[in-house]
């Protein structure tokens, strides 16, 4: 049995880490890996970012993954949620694209618009 004082800073802990993965804190770099995003490449494309976000010492960053984004054909995705900003999706991501986007938006807050899901829709 936990003691109240014991419930207290569980719930505090978890709280805390709630918050870091919502991306409160920062930039919020998601992965899609379901079977999809897997099959497509996405497994490289997370170690980039966690790679060069690592490189880099960003600590107000977050890379962590999800489920299927909804658009099996255009994985690997990803999308990055900035505080204060639209969300931006990235489509058909390899890893080799990764340093680029890393530098340009989350560190430059500049889009790089040729590997985003509008970008691709209205040229291919």
């Amino acid at each position: 049995m936990k003691t109240l004082q014991e419930i207290e800073q569980i719930r505090a802990k978890t709280l805390k880490e709630i918050d870091v993965r919502s991306g409160k804190q920062g930039v919020r770099i998601v992965v899609g890996m379901a079977t999809c995003g897997i099959a497509a490449g996405a497994k490289p494309v997370l170690a980039a970012f966690e790679e060069e976000i690592g490189k880099r010492s960003l600590s107000n960053v977050t890379v962590t993954q999800t489920g299927c984004i909804g658009v099996c054909r255009l994985e690997p995705m990803v999308e990055i949620t900035a505080p204060g900003k639209d969300k931006v999706t990235y489509v058909n991501m390899k890893p080799d694209m990764v340093k680029k986007i890393v530098a340009e938006h989350v560190v430059n807050g500049n889009l790089v618009k040729e590997y985003t899901i509008g970008y691709f829709e209205n040229n291919n």
